[in-house]
């Protein structure tokens, strides 16, 4: 079983930065594919960032250019730096770990952009 805990989110002014942490249990973490996800009040779940376990990023197009996805596998934790926050990146962001017929989910950290 795995465990997932998200950090660091929190309030923020437009133009602001914050860095999420998502820390990890068990000994599969370096072997699959982890992402970033998030989700805004009467939206659906939308794709932010994933890394693959072989460090291959993929982005929404939404937060190119802004938020760089990294992972430590020596620490079975992966980070999203968030830079130049817009209000519309005001969601709960969650971490996720995706292995063969599992998927993981930690609890969600809240993100709000205002000023």
């Amino acid at each position: 079983q795995v465990q997932l805990v998200e950090s660091g989110g929190g309030l923020v002014q437009p133009g602001g930065s914050l860095r999420l942490s998502c820390a990890a249990s068990g000994t599969i973490f370096s072997l699959n594919a982890v992402g970033w996800y998030r989700q805004a009040p009467g939206k659906q779940r939308e794709l932010v960032a994933t890394i693959s376990s072989l460090s291959r990023r993929n982005y929404a197009d939404s937060v190119k250019g802004r938020f760089t996805i990294s992972r430590d596998n020596a620490k079975n934790t992966m980070y999203l730096q968030m830079n130049s926050l817009k209000p519309e990146d005001t969601a709960v962001y969650y971490c996720n770990l995706r292995a063969p017929g599992n998927d993981y989910w930690g609890q969600g950290t809240q993100v709000t952009v205002s000023s």
